[in-house]
């Protein structure tokens, strides 16, 4: 057994088939990928690890476990699936997975093969753990499944309260262990017991104060698009191939991007923390339908045509639209007078928080500083945003200009 000191939950111990799998390859790999990817720009504290986090979900789950009374090799499985969940991300975790999954059909949560070879699945096997069963636990299929994903698991639990305590923002502050306490099974469903609405709700609101204070901070948003970009181009090298760019790490991919000339100055960029600036940043009532809904090639192809527009080259342009508001957490489903019901039908909370998160949206369009100007006028043209009184602001203070005030560009 090892015991680890945490910030987050004090002593860890870790024992059975997670201690083995502890120092493998694939797991000491999480100790080089930031959990908040680019977030760190915006909070410096903010630079924990895959590692830390998945030590946390391991802990919670096997608090879990013991609360659900769940042992032998079914506890063996969940703790080894909780401690392996994130092992399939790349590098800054999140940050470029669009890119990687355009090129692999694979997300971090695609574990099978990583899981089913090597150390890890010699690992399982020899504690008489089939990996398949681990990466389908992984992947949140089944009844335990829904322990290690879906809308009550325990990696949300995690990450809220780990992501306030390194950045210092006090709104993903829960209370998990209560949380933890009151997760039980019926009819084959993970649901909290009974009294427990506001307790799920805590778990809502949490995600929805974090998304625009942290995940969505325009700062952090600038740069993973930038880091997008770079991987983008980083792919059209004949020598990095998709599978090589996921099983980088974060400082991997910042030599790849410094070594290759296309990318050289994106990587000075990202170092130095010289990012592009806002030209536009919309609400989503500004932007048309099919602007919302456009797809990668789609969106390239806007960039190329705005740059050209503003008279700039096309990497001078970056348009970031983010996916429409959702709130997976609202399924979460409560006991209530003895019936399962979901959370989203059960609070009213849930509409106000849908609300908030439609009115939080931004479609992003980023340029270095100095060109913003000029990109912001071409992209209100071409993309064809609502001039109607629409805010576009940028989020420095002081500074904020509605949409009509962007005069067409000749």
């Amino acid at each position: 057994m090892a015991t680890i000191k945490d910030s987050v939950h004090d002593h860890i111990e870790v024992e059975g088939v997670a201690a083995a799998l502890l120092d493998t390859e694939p797991v000491q790999r999480l100790r080089h990928i930031k959990q908040l990817g680019t977030v760190q720009l915006v909070y410096p504290s903010a630079n924990h690890t895959r590692f830390e986090h998945s030590l946390g979900v391991y802990h919670l789950a096997d608090r879990a476990l013991g609360h659900l009374s769940i042992d032998g090799i079914q506890g063996e499985r969940l703790r080894a699936a909780a401690l392996l969940h994130d092992v399939g991300h790349g590098p800054y975790s999140h940050n470029i997975e669009e890119v990687t999954y355009r090129h692999t059909g694979k997300y971090h949560d695609d574990v099978e093969e990583l899981l089913a070879s090597g150390e890890v699945g010699e690992t399982l096997r020899g504690h008489d753990l089939d990996p398949d069963r681990i990466a389908g636990l992984v992947a949140g299929e089944g009844q335990y499944g829904q322990l290690v994903s879906g809308e009550l698991d325990v990696d949300r639990m995690d990450y809220l309260v780990r992501d306030a305590h390194h950045t210092g923002v006090p709104y993903g502050t829960i209370d998990h262990e209560r949380l933890v306490r009151e997760l039980t099974f019926v009819d084959g469903e993970l649901v909290l017991a009974e009294g427990n609405v506001q307790t799920a709700e805590s778990l809502l609101l949490a995600r929805a104060l974090m998304n625009p204070t942290v995940y969505q901070h325009h700062v952090a948003r600038i740069s993973k698009a930038m880091l997008r970009r770079g991987a983008e181009r980083l792919l059209e090298q004949p020598e990095i191939t998709p599978h090589r760019l996921r099983r980088m790490d974060d400082h991997d991919l910042l030599v790849a991007l410094r070594a290759t000339s296309e990318t050289s100055d994106l990587a000075r960029r990202l170092r130095t923390r010289d990012l592009y600036k806002l030209a536009v940043w919309a609400e989503l009532e500004a932007v048309p339908e099919d602007i919302v809904d456009a797809d990668f090639e789609t969106v390239r192809g806007l960039e190329e045509t705005v740059a050209d527009r503003a008279g700039f080259a096309s990497e001078k342009v970056v348009i970031d639209v983010p996916e429409r508001p959702s709130m997976t957490e609202s399924t979460s489903r409560v006991m209530v007078s003895g019936e399962i019901r979901q959370l989203g039908k059960q609070s009213p909370l849930v509409s106000a928080l849908r609300t908030a998160q439609q009115q939080q949206w931004r479609l992003g369009v980023y340029a270095p500083e100095g060109d913003t100007d000029r990109v912001g006028r071409a992209a209100v043209a071409e993309l064809g945003l609502d001039l109607d009184g629409a805010l576009v602001s940028d989020v420095r203070p002081g500074l904020t200009a509605t949409l009509d005030e962007f005069a067409d560009v000749g």
